[in-house]
């Protein structure tokens, strides 16, 4: 079976390519290399099983494939409010081509979106059926908004062309193979403190985030995509254990072996105050729930951060 991972050079993207060839998948990886990075991938590049193709998909593109995971669009503060026309467009017009892709192919299609639909949510947890509360004109909008039409169309070529498509929501994930530079909670944590520089935490540290390892997150993706009688369903993806902005700060510090001080900075624009995802659906259909710790997942994460500082130039690999 053939699988059309877009994004495949990126962070999730890449991981989820070496779970799909360890189960027997020939992987046709389609990145940009925009907010991707090539040597992501370098290590499957002797597998016959994978091909590497670099393309912008919101330019028309064709080959042949079974099932297709959309995870392409810059996916962090950082990346899309520096290119935030080139992740409206592709969450608009590459979502569009992809699916119409799916329906030459007759391919299952995977939706990769994003908590950020939920906006600053009125409710809490949230599960798959809040619409949620989000600002269509804000910086941010690009994404949110970019995610928020990538699902309805997705469910307009399910409902109006038959397509079978799956929609997955992913909360805030972490491992290794981020981008050290990307502004996350995760590696602006630990690359400050393995630096030894002080940890800069946004607003007052009060706002929650879930934090959910990659390789659970790959797993849900799987399960999600190869479920039987699950077309047109949504599934939220993430670890339902929520911990404070300024927690994840003490909590890495001291993973790291840090004696770093905490600063503040001014809250950016539009930043949710709450993100924790009710998972009642996928344990429920699809058996899935995080396994790994976050204690666990993080020193995993870390000790992969510290490799990357001794023996490699940081700024290069992701310029």
């Amino acid at each position: 079976m053939r699988a059309l991972v877009t994004g495949g050079a990126g962070f999730i993207g890449s991981h989820l390519c070496d779970r799909l060839l360890a189960a027997g998948f020939e992987i046709l990886c389609v990145d940009n290399l925009l907010t991707g990075a090539r040597h992501n991938v370098e290590h499957l590049a002797s597998n016959p099983a994978f091909e590497f193709v670099e393309h912008d998909i919101t330019r028309p593109f064709d080959a042949p494939a079974d099932l297709v995971f959309h995870l392409a669009s810059p996916a962090s503060p950082k990346g899309y409010y520096r290119y935030p026309l080139e992740t409206a467009l592709t969450n608009a017009v590459g979502t569009s081509h992809l699916l119409e892709l799916a329906h030459r192919q007759s391919a299952r299609f995977l939706t990769a979106s994003t908590s950020e639909v939920y906006g600053e949510p009125e409710v809490h947890p949230q599960p798959e059926g809040y619409w949620g509360n989000v600002n269509p004109l804000g910086p941010r909008a690009c994404y949110d908004e970019g995610k928020r039409f990538a699902e309805a169309i997705s469910m307009v070529y399910c409902r109006e062309r038959g397509l079978d498509v799956r929609v997955v929501r992913l909360f805030n994930t972490y491992g290794p193979r981020m981008d050290p530079t990307d502004g996350r909670v995760v590696p602006n944590f630990i690359m400050q403190a393995l630096r030894g520089k002080p940890l800069t935490v946004y607003g007052d540290g009060s706002q929650t985030r879930s934090l959910c390892y990659v390789d659970d997150i790959v797993d849900g993706l799987e399960r999600v995509m190869l479920a039987e009688d699950q077309a047109g369903e949504v599934f939220n993806l993430g670890n339902p254990e929520e911990r404070t902005v300024l927690e994840f700060a003490h909590l890495i510090r001291d993973l790291c072996g840090a004696e770093s001080d905490i600063i503040h900075a001014e809250l950016p624009v539009d930043d949710p105050s709450r993100r924790r995802p009710d998972i009642s659906k996928a344990r429920t259909v699809l058996g899935w729930e995080p396994r790994v710790s976050v204690e666990d997942g993080l020193q995993r994460t870390i000790e992969w951060f510290r490799d990357l500082i001794a023996h490699s130039p940081i700024e290069s690999l992701w310029s």
